[in-house]
């Protein structure tokens, strides 16, 4: 599996131009009605979901790229160690993570049909163990641990 999808990111730019498509940039959120492309080997297949899109009449695709940043990354290993719940094993994953900083994680590309967005993605695995991770902070940041309320002082109801 490729660590960086910089290169990915070029060829598609240049085979969608190549057969006359333009590029949006945006992002289609899980809220959306879409269709997620389910290709056997996404790296290549992202090809075939273009040759959908142009064959369907599609005059553009959408394009979202994610890079991952230091300060995402000192972000996140702060979440987690501020977290009494966070395990060993979640800040060895998020300090690992430091090694893709720089690098693009994730690709998606749509195009709308009838109503629906078609979507395909592409995803590193180090970008899904962040992308898990954060969800993990997200969550433990909103758990409430019994304890004194603000001020320091018991809530005595």
């Amino acid at each position: 599996m490729l660590n960086d999808l910089n290169a990915i990111h070029d060829d598609i730019y240049a085979f969608t131009q190549g057969v006359g498509m333009k590029h949006f940039p945006g992002y289609i959120p899980d809220e959306m009605p879409s269709v997620l492309w389910d290709g056997e080997d996404v790296t290549e297949s992202w090809k075939d979901f273009v040759e959908l899109a142009r064959s369907s009449g599609a005059a553009f695709l959408t394009v979202n790229t994610a890079q991952l940043d230091a300060d995402d990354v000192e972000l996140l290993t702060s979440e987690l160690r501020r977290s009494r719940l966070s395990r060993a094993d979640d800040l060895e994953n998020a300090r690992l993570l430091r090694a893709h900083s720089g690098q693009m994680g994730f690709i998606q590309l749509g195009f709308p049909h009838q109503g629906v967005m078609f979507v395909c993605e592409i995803m590193t695995e180090w970008y899904e163990t962040y992308k898990a991770l954060e969800e993990m902070a997200d969550d433990l940041g909103g758990i409430m641990i019994d304890g004194p309320a603000e001020g320091g002082e018991e809530d005595e109801r």
